[in-house]
């Protein structure tokens, strides 16, 4: 399995390939564009409901975010219930904590229904507080959890060998093994009918009276709907400017003294740590995260490995270090997912984005609230994580700070480039956005000095790139689009390649 980075994931081996014998001339009900998490669990609930699907991925399934998530499972969320009892009202805020036990019910169900071994456990959390600072924002988070019925109880003692100041236990947390149970749901889906289409990359669409023309690299795709589930939609409109771009990094390793905390662990540092056990070749591994960034915003990514190493093994007793990655999800300005229609769309198109942290679970939800809106007309989310929806006070400051940065960062990056006279003033190894003759690219040059020079300037919204030294990727800082060292598109919302001048040359 391929994923969107150089670094391997503890994930990677369980994967094969799903493309079916498809006749793509027909006319889908619904197309489904992205095969992780959320676009594969809205497929298969659809299918389930007698509609023709297909799930269309650019790449392979899994390729994305699901393919580098730690998979924990939390009906708490990163944007606390304290926070959305002051945004969205204390009614609102308890169907927000209804939310997350409907998603884990939905992934125990499949579980059980299809018969997939996933490694899923139900665990309890554990939220700590290691200073004063954090004490103050644990006992808030624990105020709003009372208020919405979410259970949160002070302990003593901790699983985890960092000193802490206060702390509470969450019971009925979990996790997961996210390629295993996805490979599962594209199991029951082909079975159920289904249609899955990898190496096929969505361009652009044009939405119809009665269906959808979906222009892909492998010829036009008509459905009656679209769905896509690509963590940004492609295009341009209002969610590029409520949604921002992260990076997030996690180390697996073994401990000298096998003393491996089952349970789950977060930190309130900001930003957060976060900690987790997954068995790998029968070998247990700790799975530490943390370190986040906005994307393209790390003047050198891989000081955030070695952050989060050293800040490790200062607590643990680390013996060897397997495997380390990152992954990207977005940030919404006021908290709450985006999941329904599409801005704009005349109601044919549907998306779901904006997870934070929670992308398990809110891929799943999604699943269940596209659905009943595509079949029945209706969700209890809908309004709740309407796309569209307007709050002039919870957000609000944050949409036109996101908006300033995108404008900053656009302009800031055409001016101020470096100029070269050769190529040879570039290291091996590095990676660096130039100016050259009056042109900007992006330059680089592999330890044998082997140069891969492309056009700097992501085909989306035009922002130039920016190098990513630890994923060995160039990354925008608009909008979250990556690519690889040859150009090719790695995330969206970009759906074009950066434009290639030459590669495979010495000098």
């Amino acid at each position: 399995m391929y994923r969107d980075g150089a670094r391997k994931s503890i994930w990677q081996d369980e994967i094969k390939r799903f493309s079916t014998e498809t006749d793509l001339s027909q006319l889908f009900s619904v197309a489904i564009v992205g095969g992780g998490i959320t676009g594969v669990s809205t497929a298969l609930k659809l299918q389930e409901s007698g509609e023709k699907c297909i799930i269309l991925e650019a790449a392979n399934i899994g390729f994305g975010t699901t393919g580098g998530t730690t998979a924990h499972l939390n009906d708490f969320f990163d944007t606390t219930f304290t926070k959305a009892i002051q945004d969205f009202g204390l009614e609102n805020a308890k169907l927000y904590a209804e939310s997350g036990r409907d998603a884990i019910a939905i992934i125990e169900g499949h579980i059980d229904k299809y018969k997939i071994s996933c490694d899923y456990a139900r665990k309890a959390a554990y939220l700590f507080a290691l200073d004063e600072e954090q004490e103050k924002k644990l006992k808030s988070i624990a105020e709003g959890a009372a208020k919405v019925g979410h259970e949160m109880t002070y302990v003593n003692e901790i699983p985890f060998p960092m000193p802490f100041k206060e702390a509470v236990c969450i019971p009925g947390q979990g996790y997961f093994h996210p390629v295993k149970y996805i490979k599962g749901l594209c199991e029951a889906f082909i079975r159920l009918g289904g249609e899955i289409e990898e190496n096929c990359r969505c361009e652009s669409h044009d939405e119809n009276e009665d269906h959808v023309i979906l222009k892909t690299s492998k010829g036009e795709i008509r459905a009656k709907q679209v769905i896509y589930a690509t963590h940004i939609p492609p295009g341009i409109n209002v969610l590029h400017f409520t949604n921002a771009p992260y990076r997030s990094y996690a180390i697996a390793f073994t401990l000298k003294d096998n003393k491996y905390p089952w349970e789950l662990g977060y930190d309130l540092s900001d930003p957060y740590h976060y900690y987790r056990i997954q068995e790998c070749d029968g070998e247990n591994l700790l799975i530490a995260g943390g370190e986040d960034h906005k994307t393209g915003h790390a003047d050198d990514t891989g000081e955030h490995f070695s952050k989060l190493e050293n800040y490790i093994r200062q607590y643990f007793e680390v013996e060897t270090v397997h495997y380390s990655w990152s992954s990207q999800y977005y940030e919404p300005v006021d908290g709450f997912p985006y999941i329904g229609k599409l801005p704009d769309s005349k109601g044919k198109i549907w998306v779901a984005t904006g997870f934070r942290g929670n992308g398990m679970i809110f891929g799943t939800l999604s699943s269940q609230i596209l659905h009943d809106m595509i079949i029945t007309g209706k969700s209890k989310y809908q309004n709740l994580f309407n796309p569209t929806r307007i709050k002039p006070v919870a957000g609000f400051s944050d949409f036109v700070e996101e908006a300033s940065s995108v404008v900053f960062d656009f302009i800031k990056d055409k001016i101020f480039v470096d100029k070269i006279a050769s190529f040879s003033e570039i290291k091996n190894g590095e990676g660096k956005v130039i100016r050259y003759e009056s042109e900007s690219y992006a330059l680089y040059k592999e330890n044998d000095g082997t140069l891969h020079l492309l056009k700097s300037t992501c085909p989306h919204a035009a922002c130039e790139v920016r190098w990513n030294s630890a994923e060995l990727s160039w990354d925008c800082p608009c909008h979250g689009s990556r690519f690889n060292v040859n150009g090719k598109m790695l995330t969206g919302p970009a759906t074009k390649d950066l434009q290639k001048v030459f590669p495979y040359q010495k000098y």
